[in-house]
């Protein structure tokens, strides 16, 4: 069996801004998170059953604003974690990526990312050290020595 993972380059971990949990009537999941790959995507989610049958798979697809066909391609399961892969990668340009799940009557939203412009790293801010003059007359004062 062939690993559905993405191979290359691990550009960045999306997180959601808010809670992405979603209910059907045989699965409910809350997506944790999307790795954006050189290759392709990974979206991560933790799995719960709605009542006492089974848990379902959900079928969920990913959108970007660009119009992008995101193709799924596969499922690995761990325990109550589920990993999908889509592919292509993420096009220069895409801002945005919409994770929907399929349902019955259509398609429903179930989180948003924004997605980080190519070639911006996370880096750390260097502020430079600033001096504050305190008037003598501050009883916090103290005198060098």
């Amino acid at each position: 069996m062939k690993d559905p993972l993405p191979t290359g380059e691990l550009r960045h971990v999306l997180l959601p801004q808010t809670l992405g949990r979603h209910h059907t009537p045989h699965t409910e999941f809350i997506v944790l998170s999307v790795e954006v790959w050189s290759s392709g995507l990974v979206v991560n989610l933790q799995l719960t059953s709605p009542g006492d049958g089974p848990v379902a798979d959900p079928e969920i697809f990913v959108e970007d604003h660009l119009g992008t066909d995101y193709a799924h391609g596969g499922t690995v399961t761990m325990g109550s974690r589920q990993l999908h892969v889509f592919t292509p990668a993420v096009p220069v340009g895409a801002r945005s990526l919409t994770i929907k799940s399929k349902e019955a009557d259509g398609a429903r939203q179930v989180v948003v990312f924004a997605v980080p412009a190519r070639g911006v790293r996370g880096r750390r801010l260097n502020a430079a050290p600033h001096r504050v003059a305190v008037p003598s007359s501050m009883p916090f004062h103290r005198e060098a020595g």
